[in-house]
C-alpha cells in the first residue's frame, strides 16, 4: 500500500489548465502544479515547462504572466480570442496566434490557438473550436531526442498538428462539391443547389483567411535568427510551411471550381429557360395562323369564300392545315421545337 501511495500523482489543477508538465533534458515528463513553476525555472537544468490551457480565466493568465514574466500586450491578446494569425517578439519571448478549424455538423467551426514561447517554457492557449493537443504531447514524448531541442520543438509539433487538420476539411468539401456535380449540370433550376454552392464558397473563403496569413508566420519562424529557435528546429518549421502552401493552393483551387460551378449552373439554367421560351413562341406562332384565318369569319362581311363555293370549307381547312404544317417544319428545322 505504501508503494502505491508513493506513485507520482497529478497535482490538482484548475479546470481550464489541461496540463502543466516539465520535461528534463532527456525528454522525461513530470507533472507539476502552477505554484511549482518558479521553483523549476530557478534550477538551470536545461528542462522546460509546457502549460496547456483551454479558454482560461483571467486569473490563470495573470498567474502565468507572473511566473513566466509574459508581456502585458501578449497576455491581453491571449485573453481576447479575436486575433489575426501573427507572430510577435517581446524581448526574449515570442507570441504566436493561429486559427484552428474543425468540422461540426457539416460546417467549419473556427477557433484560435495562442502560444507563448520562451527559453524554457511553452504556453498554449486554445479558444473555440479546437482539438485537444494531447496527441501532440504523446507524439513528442515518443521522440525524446527531438524533445531535447527545447520548447520550440513543442511549438513545431502544435503548428504541424493544426495544419494537418486543415487537409481533411478541404478533402471533405471537395467530396461535397463532387456530389453536387449532378445537380450543377441539371437543366432544372434547384435553389438548394445554388445555396449549397454559396455556403461552400463562403466557408472556403473563411478557411483561406485562416490559412493564408499562417504562411507569413511560418516564414518568419523559418528565417528567425532568435536563439529561441535552433537551426535544427527551423527545418521542421520549413516542412510545416510547405504543407501550408499546399493547403492554401488547394483551397484557392476549390474556390475557383466553386465559382465556375456557380456560373455553369446559372448559365445552364438560363439556356434551359431560353429553350422553353423558344418552344412557347413556336407553339404560339402555330396557333396564331389558324386563329388569324378563322377570326375573319367573326366579321360581318357579305361575301365570304365559303358562301358561294361548294368546296370552300374543305379548301379552307386544308389551307389552314398546310400553313400550320409549313410553320411546324420551319420551327423544327430551326430547332425551336
Amino acid at each position: 500500500m505504501n508503494d502505491l501511495a508513493a506513485v507520482d500523482t497529478k497535482p490538482a489543477l484548475p479546470q481550464c489548465v489541461i496540463n502543466c508538465v516539465v520535461y528534463d533534458k532527456g525528454g522525461k515528463r513530470r507533472d507539476i502544479g502552477l505554484d511549482e513553476i518558479s521553483d523549476v525555472l530557478a534550477v538551470d537544468d536545461r528542462s522546460f515547462i509546457w502549460v496547456g490551457l483551454y479558454e482560461p480565466a483571467d486569473a490563470i493568465l495573470e498567474k502565468l504572466q507572473e511566473e513566466f514574466c509574459l508581456h502585458d500586450l501578449a497576455v491581453e491578446d491571449a485573453q481576447n480570442a479575436h486575433q489575426r494569425p501573427k507572430l510577435e517578439a517581446y524581448g526574449n519571448s515570442l507570441f504566436v496566434a493561429v486559427h484552428t478549424a474543425q468540422v461540426v455538423d457539416d460546417r467549419i467551426r473556427f477557433g484560435e490557438t495562442h502560444a507563448f514561447l520562451g527559453p524554457r517554457y511553452l504556453v498554449t492557449v486554445r479558444h473555440g473550436a479546437s482539438l485537444s493537443y494531447a496527441p501532440v504531447r504523446e507524439r513528442v514524448q515518443r521522440e525524446p531526442d527531438l524533445l531535447a531541442l527545447g520548447p520550440s520543438y513543442g511549438l513545431y509539433a502544435v503548428l504541424d498538428y493544426i495544419v494537418d487538420n486543415y487537409r481533411p476539411i478541404i478533402d471533405q468539401f471537395k467530396q461535397t462539391l463532387d456530389a453536387l456535380e449532378k445537380d450543377i449540370f441539371s437543366d432544372t433550376y434547384r435553389r438548394v443547389t445554388v445555396v449549397k454552392l454559396y455556403e461552400l464558397k463562403r466557408e472556403l473563403t473563411q478557411m483561406r483567411l485562416a490559412v493564408a496569413p499562417l504562411q507569413d508566420v511560418l516564414a518568419q519562424l523559418t528565417r528567425s535568427q532568435s536563439a529561441l529557435i535552433p537551426e535544427e528546429v527551423r527545418l521542421y518549421f520549413r516542412d510545416v510551411q510547405d504543407h501550408v502552401l499546399r493547403v492554401n493552393e488547394y483551397t484557392d483551387t476549390l474556390r475557383e471550381m466553386l465559382t465556375t460551378a456557380l456560373s455553369v449552373n446559372l448559365s445552364l439554367v438560363t439556356l434551359a429557360q431560353g429553350e422553353i421560351v423558344k418552344r412557347l413562341g413556336a407553339w404560339a406562332a402555330l396557333l396564331a395562323a389558324p386563329t388569324l384565318i378563322t377570326s375573319w369569319y367573326g366579321m360581318n362581311f357579305e361575301h365570304m369564300p365559303e358562301l358561294a363555293g361548294r368546296f370552300a370549307y374543305p379548301i379552307l381547312i386544308a389551307g389552314v392545315a398546310l400553313a400550320c404544317f409549313g410553320l411546324y417544319r420551319l420551327f423544327k428545322r430551326s430547332r425551336w421545337l
